[in-house]
């Protein structure tokens, strides 16, 4: 049964042609032959013949549209033979032969049409073996259309559209190939809205942040897809992200320009992984969804309306339900960090600038119109940055996505740590002063006291506060395309900028009389922006930087703060109750960062318990991650089999190790298998090679499609003589003691 197992598993993960050298074993195509012929222009017939010894399930056979606006509907299966199966349990299986009827609808000028049938079978006798999943086109010709055209059709319900995702058959370790684990669908539900599907088998996961949709088609706006609620995930490698089990079902709305029914090319960008397992490398599958016509130039239709009752229910309703308790909080906290932007180094000083441009309408200005002069000032400076929230809330995945690489997270990092030391007065950081004398002189034609004048003033002071307002803006930003929600944004940053503009609305209406003077307050506004500035700019390198450096840094910070606040000096006699409490503050950030950077020294990996890995324990695994193994990189096939060669030559067994930054069980391995000493010692007279797939280029592709690798982890062992050792191969996280035997296995 062992052997069953393991063999299963290698078929299932691309080795079918191994399966077709298997003496006594046909190969797949001659196992199991399919004859297709078109009856009319509704029906397709399809003849199966299965070999003796052979059987089919009757759950996985499948068919899918090839050719564009050609609709699948009802595949008419015969009752099949009940069979227990022995990890599927009780199915359905096929002997002989059998037929089935595709029904179907193609537009009068379609005569040559495509069709993928999908099919999966096994042997029934020694070798027992299953084979994988079958893709094949059949290329089928319809009879000439009828002189009236045929009424059309309504597009195929969803559960006739996709096809239900083909088994895990696989035994022990092994994953699914990406195609099996992560099973891709789309359908339209209305004109204006396509319900994506993802399938995925028990025990794998999708990311949510790593999952994006675009199309190249120009006359086609995909917005905001309506996620679902998912599952928080966490692992101390990466942090909590949102994935989804077994299946999700995304709602996808769009706007289009071409009323006429049209496909739609729609190419999905995703990341998931097998729990416990493999991480799968990026994946990229387009697929051609037909679209009814209708629906050009209108709003984007909500899957309230829309969708069919079997679709879920359209997440507007809801996302206004949640929203209603929690949208005015969302407008408080915005508006509260407008309000601290206003008196920003670079903000403060243009308060009794605008105010008095707004109080220059003359000295008999009365108290309300100066305070209706200020709102309209404020308003349209708003609109500017209420037109920012709507785009981006727009973007939406496509701006998150953006935010993820880790070039766009270093830049925007490095952006805070310029903001900051201009915060702490190393240098002024504001527009040139070419432009802002141009932006002035606009200003100065306008009408003081004309309503349109103090707009136009409004609007172009946005762009003199932009650069001030970068980094917060950004987070801002990011905040809102997390959300996917183009009402959202542009509300959050209409009041981030009421926040900005409200003491114009005092200092207006006073005409300058309540103006604050510089001081040492302003100091420590600064200081606070500086500090909060740094802190985002760790928080953005937590996603592309290793734990301890993060807590390194965090540690750094918390101390220089603490040195800001006193907690290094003496409180002199008479101080006020704040020197005193600020120096407490002080002392605590000093404790905690010292926390933090002991922590780091001693191979801990949490940030919120820093010292947990202090002591006689943590020093010992501090100890063993300091000795890892030492791998020699690899790149490409022709490195693997330089190395191999060289090891074989000189006797030597060796190990073959796929690894990636973005792989939760590769840390796993890393940090808890790799590291043991008596792991090592069993190594020690192994070659070890690393292949890093990280950049999963065309050149990684390239070398895990050479060795059936679908994503790491996954180590291969080879004998002392150069021969692979096939039923060793690791898929997935290991403990050491499991791995010790595999290893000694492979030597012998």
């Amino acid at each position: 049964m062992k052997k069953l197992f393991v063999s299963v598993g290698l078929l299932l993960a691309g080795a079918s042609a191994w399966a077709q050298d298997v003496p006594g074993l046909l190969p797949v195509e001659q196992a199991f032959i399919v004859e297709a012929h078109a009856i009319d222009r509704s029906t397709v017939k399809f003849d199966f013949k299965v070999a003796k010894d052979y059987y089919l399930y009757r759950k996985q056979i499948k068919t899918k549209a090839v050719t564009p606006n050609l609709t699948l509907n009802a595949l008419d299966l015969p009752a099949g033979e009940q069979k227990h199966d022995e990890f599927l349990g009780d199915v359905e299986v096929y002997h002989h032969g059998f037929t089935a009827t595709q029904h179907l609808s193609a537009p009068d000028d379609l005569t040559q049409i495509a069709i993928e049938l999908r099919y999966q079978g096994c042997h029934q006798v020694d070798p027992k073996i299953c084979f994988p999943p079958q893709k094949v086109t059949q290329m089928l010709t319809l009879p000439a259309a009828r002189a009236a055209p045929s009424e059309p059709t309504a597009p195929a319900a969803l559960t006739n559209a996709m096809p239900e995702p083909a088994s895990s058959l696989l035994g022990g370790d092994q994953p699914l190939p990406a195609e099996q684990a992560f099973v891709y669908e789309a359908i339209a539900t209305s004109p204006n809205e396509v319900l994506v599907r993802f399938t995925m088998p028990k025990g794998y996961y999708l990311y949510r942040d790593k999952t994006s949709f675009n199309s190249a088609d120009k006359s086609v706006t995909l917005a905001a897809p309506k996620w679902p609620a998912g599952k928080q995930h966490t692992d101390e490698n990466f942090g909590t992200t949102t994935v989804y089990f077994d299946q999700v079902e995304i709602p996808l709305p769009f706007t289009r320009t071409n009323a006429g029914a049209q496909t739609l090319a729609l190419t999905a960008d995703f990341q998931g992984c097998k729990e416990g397992s493999v991480c799968y490398p990026m994946m990229e599958r387009t697929l051609n969804v037909a679209l009814p016509a209708g629906g050009a130039n209108t709003p984007v239709a909500s899957a309230s309306t829309a969708a069919p009752a079997s679709a879920p229910a359209s997440s507007d309703s809801q996302l206004q339900k949640a929203l209603s308790g929690s949208l005015w909080l969302v407008f408080g906290v915005f508006f509260l960090a407008g309000l601290g932007l206003a008196f920003t180094p670079c903000v403060f000083p243009m308060i009794p600038i605008l105010s008095g441009i707004i109080a220059g309408a003359g000295e008999n200005l009365s108290t309300r119109r100066a305070i209706v002069l200020s709102i309209v000032y404020i308003l349209a400076n708003a609109v500017i940055f209420t037109i920012a929230g709507v785009i981006a809330g727009l973007a939406g995945k496509n701006l998150q996505a953006a935010f993820q690489t880790p070039w766009v997270l270093w830049s925007f990092a490095g952006l805070f740590v310029l903001l900051a030391l201009s915060m702490f007065g190393f240098y002024e950081l504001q527009l040139p002063s070419s432009w802002q004398s141009k932006i002035a002189n606009v200003s100065n034609k306008q009408s003081g006291g004309s309503l349109v004048g103090v707009a136009v003033m409004g609007a172009l002071s946005a762009l003199i506060v932009g650069p001030c307002v970068t980094p917060p803006l950004a987070v801002a930003v990011l905040y809102i395309a997390e959300k996917h929600d183009a009402v959202l944004g542009g509300f959050a940053l209409f009041a981030l900028a009421l926040g900005m503009g409200a003491p114009l609305v005092v200092f207006g209406a006073s005409a300058g009389k309540l103006l604050p003077r510089a001081g040492a307050w302003m100091d420590a506004v600064k200081a606070v922006f500086g500090v909060t500035f740094l802190a985002l700019a760790i928080w953005m390198l937590s996603r592309v930087l290793d734990t301890a450096w993060i807590m390194l840094l965090s540690g750094l910070l918390a101390i220089a703060s603490a040195v800001y606040l006193g907690a290094l000096e003496r409180v002199p006699e008479g101080a006020s109750g704040w020197r005193t409490l600020w120096k407490a503050l002080g002392v605590a950030l000093l404790i905690g960062g010292a926390a933090e950077l002991i922590g780091a020294a001693a191979g801990s990996a949490d940030l919120l318990q820093p010292l947990r890995g202090v002591g006689a324990a943590g020093a010992t695994a501090a100890l063993e991650k300091s000795q890892a193994l030492p791998f020699r990189k690899i790149k490409s096939v022709a490195d693997v089999e330089r190395e191999l060669a060289a090891a074989k030559a000189a006797g030597k067994p060796a190990m073959l190790d796929f690894y990636a930054d973005w792989c939760v069980s590769c840390k796993e391995m890393e940090m808890y298998t790799f590291t043991k000493p008596e792991v090592q010692r069993a190594l020690a007279d192994f070659v070890l090679l690393q292949a890093d797939v990280t950049a999963n280029d065309d050149t990684d592709q390239a070398l895990m499609k050479n060795f059936h690798i679908v994503g790491p982890p996954d180590t291969l062992f080879y004998a002392a003589d150069g021969s692979a050792k096939p039923t060793l191969q690791l898929a997935g996280f290991e403990d050491a003691d499991k791995f010790l035997a595999r290893v000694d296995a492979a030597r012998k």
